[in-house]
């Protein structure tokens, strides 16, 4: 009995996994017959959940929604992101933190005994991030988003009319959320953060989306907080040779290259917004480097050691006048 409980867990986590199955495929992943999987199709429908079939030598299977909910199955390996991701909510940016910890609790209620040990043993604190998101505003910002509806909002910072976009994509990166839109007051594309904005019912007309210039939002975002027009590119790129262990440069290296010649020397490629942020980059490490290019990255070195010799001599002399 326990290894067809197993299995229908199994099946139903595969059902779940994407719309249409071929019946041969579902028995190859179970490693049963199509005769074993037919059955089991069965024990689900009489738990309530609505699987349809199509016939003929390519039939399969699928999960379509029922007329009732029926209890929620996850295998061991679907719990534990599921504990995961709820203890990672403040990380999201979204102000859920209470809700996600009740839907941890109801989850834990309803998990066998060796998986609620499991999920016991992944508690964790995230310390989260400061710019949190109102999920009401989330969510009619993502509706107006989906329908292409224009939206009207108000921006906390300042006291101006509220701005009139045409949404085209919400994007979360590390924390923060960003709409991506075409600002028709400005007749451009603008990014606007989400825990600054105060949206505004009801929505506009619609609107026929436009393409993004970097072609989707995701890459639009990189490309804007970059000061670039290419979501790969920074405005500022240095190689160098740092005379360091690569494990010891990784941590710093962000979205940058890394290749290790030796066990103490490696080779980078790291982008910045400027020769000054390059130059800051590597000097971090307090350690011997050597520029490999570009000629532009030579010349900001050779300005900015101008100016720190300069400061030193204005110090010195300073001091010797203080001492006469």
């Amino acid at each position: 009995m326990a290894e067809t409980s197993s299995r229908m867990l199994a099946l139903l986590s595969l059902l779940q996994s994407r719309r249409d199955w071929p019946g041969q495929v579902l028995a190859e992943r179970l490693d049963v017959t199509t005769r074993t999987v037919r059955r089991d199709v069965d024990r689900l429908r009489t738990l309530g959940y609505a699987i349809s079939a199509t016939k003929g030598p390519d039939g399969g299977y699928r999960l379509a929604a029922g007329a009732e909910l029926p209890p929620l199955l996850f295998d061991d390996e679907q719990a534990v992101a599921i504990a995961v991701a709820l203890q990672s909510m403040p990380s999201a940016g979204v102000d859920l933190d209470e809700a996600a910890e009740r839907a941890l609790a109801t989850v834990r209620q309803v998990m066998p005994s060796r998986v609620r040990h499991r999920l016991d043993g992944l508690r964790f604190t995230d310390a989260g991030t400061a710019a949190r998101v109102d999920p009401h505003v989330l969510e009619a910002v993502s509706a107006a988003a989906r329908e292409r509806r224009v939206l009207r909002f108000d921006d906390t910072r300042d006291g101006r009319p509220p701005r009139r976009v045409e949404p085209h994509a919400v994007v979360a990166k590390q924390g923060r959320w960003y709409l991506v839109a075409w600002c028709l007051d400005k007749t451009d594309w603008r990014i606007f953060r989400l825990d600054r904005l105060v949206p505004k019912q009801p929505l506009g007309a619609r609107f026929d989306p436009r393409p993004l210039p970097t072609g989707d939002a995701r890459t639009f975002l990189a490309a804007r907080s970059k000061g670039a027009d290419d979501g790969h590119a920074w405005p500022c790129y240095a190689e160098l040779l740092l005379d360091l262990p690569a494990a010891d440069v990784v941590p710093w290296l962000g979205d940058g290259e890394l290749e290790a010649v030796s066990d103490a020397r490696c080779r980078v490629r790291v982008g910045s917004w400027s020769w000054a942020g390059l130059v800051s980059w590597v000097l971090r490490f307090d350690a011997p480097f050597t520029v490999l290019g570009p000629p532009e990255l030579r010349d900001a070195l050779a300005g900015f050691a101008a100016r720190i010799t300069a400061a030193s001599s204005a110090r010195h002399e300073a001091d010797a006048d203080a001492r006469e």
